[in-house]
């Protein structure tokens, strides 16, 4: 794949990370996720992996 298609890849991952933990933390609400230990620790995980895609893809110019 090209670096625009990975970068963009990894930075709707990272976004989804965000959500997710803001999810988890109880910031937004109205889901089932919403104030739920498991994506207060996932989302943060999810988020550093898009991170690294992003970072990585940059770097090498895959």
């Amino acid at each position: 794949m090209k670096t625009p298609v990975v970068t963009v890849i990894g930075a709707v991952i990272a976004i989804m990370g965000l959500l997710f933990s803001l999810q988890g933390f109880g910031v937004v609400g109205g889901s089932a996720m919403s104030n739920t230990t498991t994506w207060s620790i996932l989302g943060p995980i999810i988020l550093i992996v898009g991170v690294a895609i992003v970072v990585v893809s940059r770097r090498r110019g895959v």
